[in-house]
């Protein structure tokens, strides 16, 4: 059986699946739960400094968007960081470490930008026995029009200058959560190791508007007729998730810097992804608010089964190992031919592949009628783009078949060469090296 327990800035937990920040981390009877259905570990519902309570919208917080079959692919939320008092989390957090003790509990932070609230803060939960703290520069709504959240995780300045004063003031582990809300990954990350972060946390969600009602012409959700800009999670964001951790992955300057991986993981295969991109673990929130505690049984059936298949026995034997194949554009190879092929047994001849590449891509499937519906790949036409693949209702009914070196192309009548690596020695670049045969 592989061995899935995990290590990360030296917290151990028995598997990578950790619950992320979020309602479901907001008190003990729910991390309690998550525990007993096998969640290795969970970042507490951000806490805020003690002060005037922070009071929630009583109305609808959560706006959202729906596949065809009404699955929910994206969630916007308009919460804001817990409003429970600060004791009472700070209690419960405690009695849950102590009850737990080989489970991971991370607690979220946020806090002005003032060294004295963060080392107030920091002390009192160094006293609950909390294995690490996350610092959320992430959160695109609500508290960052209060300078904090993502107001901080947007100046790469600030998210050094406060990583630095928690470092300082505390013994442990110091997670940095970045905000997705920015041009470059890499500046905010670099700047949390500068800043003597132990690891990062990524991504915070995505600042949007899911949509708008057409009655009252206010965005939803919608609060006494108005509306606001929210954080956007769930299956829609992975693939900015997966790039974004790909970016810290592939930085030389953010080497051996942990990364936890967030954003859209609802299975075990998102969970791969991440690991095999350079995450070290996964956090998850959507997929548990959508289909409860008990999604992380067949995460941990499922990461397993897979790893015993391939023959992984180590998460380590899976972290990091698509990093090398992340590349720029410019070194693909330009050579790699593939065309489309239909599977004619499974083909439910709905028409589908021909509209999609007929009306906007390159006219390579011609649909035949002769008293029965019948698609067939032009390969002289067909460019490899996938878009027929994509489009198809039929699993594995079109597939990609590349074509070996030394066959003919029959676009280009010419041989397919394994010669030109890429862009800057392809003869379609004006200023190419010529290559060698």
């Amino acid at each position: 059986m592989a061995d899935l327990s995990s290590t990360f800035v030296g917290i151990k937990s028995p598997n990578p699946f950790w619950l992320a920040s979020a309602p479901p981390t907001d008190k003990a009877y729910n991390v309690t739960r998550a525990f007993r259905a096998g969640w290795g570990g969970v970042v507490w519902k951000t806490l805020g400094e003690d002060g005037p309570p922070v009071v929630n919208v009583n109305g609808p917080r959560y706006g959202a968007i729906w596949s065809g079959d009404r699955r929910l692919i994206g969630l916007n939320n308009i919460e804001l960081i817990t409003d429970r008092p600060l004791e009472l989390n700070l209690r419960e957090i405690k009695q849950v470490k102590r009850d737990w003790p080989d489970r991971a509990v991370v607690v979220s932070l946020m806090v002005p930008c003032l060294e004295e609230a963060w080392k107030a803060i920091l002390g009192r939960v160094e006293e609950t026995g909390a294995d690490g703290v996350e610092l959320n520069f992430g959160c695109p709504h609500g508290m960052s029009e209060r300078g904090m959240g993502s107001a901080v995780g947007q100046v790469p300045e600030y998210v050094e200058m406060v990583t630095r004063w928690c470092k300082a003031n505390t013994r442990m582990p110091v997670i940095v959560k970045l905000t997705p809300n920015i041009s470059d990954i890499r500046n905010p990350a670099r700047a949390a190791k500068n800043g003597g972060a132990d690891a990062v946390s990524l991504i915070n969600t995505i600042n949007s508007i899911t949509a708008v009602d057409l009655d009252s012409f206010a965005p939803e959700p919608t609060i006494d007729g108005k509306g606001s800009h929210g954080g956007y999670c769930g299956p829609a964001v992975k693939p900015i998730a997966l790039n974004m951790v790909a970016e810290l992955a592939r930085d030389p300057e953010m080497e051996h810097l942990p990364i936890s991986g967030i954003g859209g993981v609802t299975t075990w295969r998102d969970a791969a992804e991440f690991l095999a991109l350079g995450a070290t673990n996964v956090q998850v929130c959507t997929a548990v608010m959508t289909y409860g505690f008990r999604i992380v049984e067949e995460m941990i059936s499922g990461l397993s089964n897979w790893m015993d298949e391939k023959g992984h026995k180590t998460l380590d034997d899976v972290i990091g190992r698509a990093v090398p194949n992340v590349t720029k554009w410019e070194y693909l190879n330009l050579n790699y031919v593939t065309k489309a092929h239909i599977d004619q047994e499974l083909c439910i001849k709905c028409g589908r592949c021909h509209i999609a590449c007929e009306d906007t891509s390159h006219q390579a499937i011609m649909a035949q009628k002769q008293g029965v519906r019948h698609f067939e790949v032009m390969d002289d036409e067909c460019v490899g783009c996938n878009l027929c693949v994509n489009v198809c209702p039929v699993e594995d009914c079109i597939t990609m078949v590349p074509m070996a070196p030394g066959s003919m192309d029959p676009r280009t009548k010419k041989p397919v060469a394994p010669g030109y690596a890429n862009w800057t020695t392809h003869p379609n670049n004006p200023g190419a090296v010529e290559a060698a045969d």
